[in-house]
């Protein structure tokens, strides 16, 4: 990645207050964190700033972290999906790849460097889409600007 890692903005989004604080204390100093303790708060954060990287709890009060990271893909399709979950359900699993479009499912307890090592390597994803979809859209406009030398040249 060509970008200093702090130019990266992870959120978080977990009930469990302390989950989020050692999220914090572990990656403050990698990317810029966003936490939030509930949906409706990561929502506003998601809103209000350029997300690269989402990270989700699966089993929170108010919804599942699957159905956060669906009811998103809409207005925000950028950022790379991780769902977080100290239970293994396969059917969560199922569910977060193909409604939720999570790049990595990550049991809890996390390890810091294994964490780290995935947020990373999400991180290096979204470059690389976002590199991909500039290339697309100035590959469309020059074949527009080339449609365009060539009907004048017809018209002439």
């Amino acid at each position: 990645m060509s970008k200093t890692l702090q130019y990266y903005n992870v959120l978080y989004v977990d009930d469990e207050i302390h989950n989020l604080n050692s999220f914090k204390a572990c990656f403050r100093r990698d990317f810029k964190v966003f936490t939030a303790t509930n949906v409706a708060e990561g929502l506003k954060i998601l809103n209000e700033q350029e997300i690269h990287l989402i990270i989700t709890d699966q089993r929170m009060p108010e919804t599942t972290g699957i159905e956060f990271l669906e009811s998103i893909i809409k207005d925000h399709p950028e950022p790379v999906r991780m769902l977080l979950t100290g239970y293994a359900d396969i059917a969560a699993v199922i569910d977060a790849i193909n409604k939720g479009q999570v790049f990595k499912y990550i049991q809890k307890p996390w390890q810091e460097d294994q964490l780290r090592q995935t947020i990373l390597e999400g991180l290096e994803l979204y470059t690389l889409n976002k590199t991909k979809k500039e290339i697309a859209e100035k590959l469309e406009e020059n074949n527009r600007q080339m449609e365009f030398i060539l009907r004048q040249s017809l018209l002439s």
